[in-house]
């Protein structure tokens, strides 16, 4: 007989929405605008959740329907809040101008006379426009906003990567633990409160996820090739997974291997670029401009989104403090390309851990960086526990039920999951 057990025991989801509640209670008191409103439709959510497992914990109420409740308060509602009675944020806009430019003028860029000021410009990359589309071809309301559609695909990427994860796919018991799993991380903080907002990294995030849940499997380095490059073309912060990635690959097969995965990240990356963004061939500096010279702080017009870390308190030293910040971020790069060299991680799970790591380093003394980037090692951590084996011996947990092996699969006395 197979036990199918899940991280998520119910008295995890109790504590882990309780800290919510009071992660949002506090955002809600220190924060504005549109932070607050999330916050404020959170922690009611958070709260509600907590005392509905809470009060069922000695009735047999499957745990799903509480997570519903933060997914529904923590995303769904804020989402359509803000969208119908609050001006969009600076992200929406800067997503909605870029879809518009791509369909007149095939790049998302503007030119370089028209960078007028620090939301003229375009951090991201070619396919993060995409998301805009429906409102650059006449979608009004709620079915306009990039929020919608991001958080429709953050939500299904992150459900991927948990089916790809899981250790069967054809069982009930499996199959309850990715959606509680998915709806939980989607409902989380990590998640839900970058979508209300229009932050435009969890479906980078859930990319990254998707990846490393293929890459577990032995032959599944050219389909998480394929996501990790998707990601790539969204955004610049998807780049460092790459080398980790690659060093994995190199350290389990061979060198060879590892050239072919970056080969095919990188190459599809730049193929989905240029076929999205035909035009931004012709205006490199434009686009070096959006991409690069804006995340760094060295363009005209600088992010006000700027949060007190080191590399930024080091870059308003001074112009002179701003490029020790920029040489201190490359000389942390190349520490960490060196430390893949020397001691690539034997396995997805190391290698998640030392993403989470590196990417933790990076946004610390980035020049332009913000508290919100520490999302994508928060986000890795949290897929290291909801994906973390049960210790050999674990009995199943109450109300767990034994499900047969099925055919071909061998029978284990020990939880898989």
């Amino acid at each position: 007989m197979l036990f199918h057990q899940h991280w998520l025991s119910r008295n995890r989801l109790l504590a882990a929405n309780g800290v919510f509640t009071v992660y949002a209670t506090v955002l809600a008191v220190v924060t504005g605008q549109a932070d607050r409103t999330w916050a404020i439709w959170a922690a009611a959510a958070y709260g509600v959740t907590t005392l509905v497992i809470w009060l069922t914990r000695h009735r047999n109420v499957p745990v799903i329907w509480p997570v519903l409740i933060s997914l529904a308060g923590a995303l769904a509602a804020p989402v359509a809040w803000l969208v119908t009675r609050v001006a969009p944020t600076p992200e929406v806009q800067v997503i909605s101008r870029s879809a518009g430019l791509l369909l007149q003028h095939g790049t998302p860029y503007l030119a370089t006379g028209q960078l007028a000021d620090w939301l003229s410009y375009n951090p991201y990359l070619p396919v993060m426009a995409l998301f805009g589309l429906p409102r650059a071809l006449g979608a009004t309301g709620l079915l306009g906003d990039p929020r919608l559609w991001l958080s429709l695909t953050s939500i299904a990427l992150i459900w991927a990567a948990f089916t790809a994860a899981a250790p069967h796919r054809r069982c009930a018991g499996c199959r309850h633990g990715v959606l509680l799993s998915a709806l939980f991380l989607a409902a989380s903080p990590v998640i839900a409160f970058p979508l209300t907002v229009g932050i435009t990294d969890p479906p980078v995030i859930a990319l990254m996820l998707l990846t490393l849940a293929l890459i577990a499997r032995p032959s599944g380095w050219f389909r998480a090739a394929v996501a990790l490059g998707v990601a790539c073309a969204m955004k610049a912060t998807a780049w460092p997974a790459v080398p980790v990635f690659a060093a994995l690959l190199a350290a389990r097969h061979a060198a060879r291997s590892a050239w072919r995965f970056t080969g095919v990240a990188f190459g599809l990356a730049v193929l989905l670029s240029v076929a999205t963004a035909p035009a931004a061939l012709g205006r490199p500096w434009a686009f070096l401009q959006n991409t690069v010279l804006f995340p760094l702080g060295l363009s005209k017009y600088k992010t006000p989104a700027a949060s007190p870390l080191p590399g930024h308190l080091l870059a308003t030293t001074g112009m002179a403090g701003h490029w020790a910040a920029v040489g201190l971020l490359a000389a942390a790069g190349l520490g960490f390309a060196v430390s893949l060299a020397v001691r690539p991680p034997a396995d997805a799970r190391a290698a998640a851990w030392r993403l989470a790591l590196g990417l933790a380093v990076l946004f610390t003394l980035a020049p332009a960086t913000r508290w919100g980037y520490f999302m994508y090692p928060i986000g890795l951590a949290g897929w290291l526990l909801l994906t973390r084996p049960p210790a050999p011996g674990t009995e199943p947990a109450h109300g767990v039920l034994p499900v047969p092996a099925q055919a071909g699969e061998p029978e284990l006395a020990t939880p898989t999951r």
